[in-house]
């Protein structure tokens, strides 16, 4: 059993984008000041930013350059990290307990461990939600870890290959993605500028022979963000020749092709699943927490689970309803922008609430989205009090899309080492090729 003496033990599960950042805040704030004992537990080692998994799985960014150790940030930043996935909850005794850890060939590497906390926050992302459908689990590749990202990448450079290199057969490639959120978009355009890229250092085929369909049961792309943006993007998969199927919902996905309720069988020597998230399983079932039908836990206001005050909540695993200046409730969106603001204001909050101060309410500020179409362009809008909805695009958009994660980068390790990351970044372009080929 852990004992952190007689301070005050905060404890967040979930190391990604609000995770990381609200700990780091933590730690620096009270961890290194020896006012709490400030922990985080992730069942990874390393963090990787989530919006970035595309580009991994395209190849046009290295993982193994940008991920960050959780266990190097806890050295610089006053709190202490356990690797280990969340396994159970006694609320009654304070404490949660983490699976034992295994080795790539099974071997146990730590048992199960438990771990005791005062204040505890759960920040554990979210998952692709396959609502059943028949052989989707069999079938699909996923983009919800950078394990998986590595997974589409290799599949798709051994398949763009080794395909051209067939002998006495016309090379081709038909790769299918379902779902035309923001995920599937970017995949999309990630793909097609990766193969472009490729046939310039091999025999990999040209962007002419991949065969890219995307398909969304909306009536049109990126269905959550504003019709012009859609458009916009929409124009752009055209001109790359994206084949782009809408109002079209998948009954059932095989080796070799994806069904569609409308009779369609559309050929796919690769398949991914984009068309939806929930909250972890396990969440559902979590010592008597409350969570909706996406496994999301019901947070009030001031991200505090309905169940258990001293239980918080944040990012993409946590539903919070707020009201608008308008007095019409909407629920906070899963994105990365959501998690962010989240992890500063329980940043300020858990440190006022050790002082004995009354929680505030977040308030989610939306500051507009960004859609990544690689190859150096963007899509999107900036919203603010002095510009209002500012609609960008082409190579503007994409630097405003880069500032994103250097801000993220910053809120991690300032901007002094975020400054020599980007010039490390910018050397390495000169020194590898322009898309990973392994």
């Amino acid at each position: 059993m852990e004992n952190h003496q007689k301070l005050h033990r905060l404890l967040v599960v979930g190391g990604g984008a609000g995770g990381l950042e609200l700990v780091t805040r933590l730690g620096r704030a009270l961890g290194r000041k020896k006012k709490a004992s400030v922990v985080l537990v992730d069942a990874c080692t390393t963090h990787v930013w989530k919006p970035l998994l595309h580009e991994v799985a395209a190849g046009s960014l290295d993982s193994s350059h940008d991920e960050l150790s959780y266990m190097a940030q806890a050295r610089w930043n006053g709190f202490r990290f356990y690797p280990g996935a969340l396994s159970g909850l006694d609320r009654k005794k304070k404490e949660i307990h983490l699976a034992p850890v295994h080795d790539e060939n099974g071997a146990i590497l730590r048992p199960g461990l438990t771990l005791e906390y005062d204040t505890l926050v759960l920040s554990v992302g979210s998952q692709s939600n396959d609502f059943g459908i028949a052989g989707v689990q069999e079938h699909c590749l996923f983009l919800d870890s950078r394990q998986q990202a590595e997974r589409i990448h290799r599949t798709f450079v051994n398949r763009a290959f080794h395909s051209a290199l067939a002998a006495g057969t016309q090379p081709s490639l038909h790769v299918a993605i379902i779902g035309a959120g923001a995920t599937g978009v970017e995949l999309a355009a990630a793909l097609h500028h990766s193969v472009e890229m490729m046939a310039e250092y091999g025999p990999a085929q040209g962007v002419g022979n991949l065969h890219l369909t995307l398909i969304e049961g909306g009536a049109r792309v990126l269905p959550a963000l504003p019709e012009r943006i859609s458009a916009g993007v929409q124009t752009h998969l055209d001109r790359l020749g994206v084949r782009t199927l809408t109002n079209t919902l998948v009954s059932r996905v095989t080796a070799e092709t994806v069904e569609t309720r409308d009779g369609q069988s559309i050929r796919a020597d690769m398949c991914i699943w984009a068309a939806g998230v929930k909250a972890p399983d396990l969440l559902a079932n979590l010592d008597g927490l409350e969570t909706n039908a996406f496994n999301q836990l019901v947070v009030s206001p001031e991200l505090r689970t309905s169940q258990d005050p001293d239980i918080f909540a944040l990012g993409d695993c946590a539903s919070c309803t707020l009201t608008d200046a308008d007095a019409q409730q909407f629920v906070v969106p899963p994105r990365a922008q959501s998690a962010h603001q989240q992890a500063r204001h329980l940043a300020c909050s858990l440190s006022a609430r050790l002082q004995g101060k009354p929680l505030k309410p977040f308030r989610y500020r939306d500051y507009g989205s960004l859609i990544s179409l690689s190859s150096g362009s963007a899509v999107g809008n900036l919203m603010g009090n002095l510009t209002g909805t500012v609609m960008l695009e082409g190579r503007l958009a994409r630097l405003f899309y880069v500032l994103l994660y250097r801000r993220h980068q910053a809120e991690l390790h300032g901007y002094g080492r975020t400054a020599l990351l980007i010039a490390r970044d910018f050397l390495e372009r000169t020194t590898a090729p322009r898309v990973k080929l392994h």
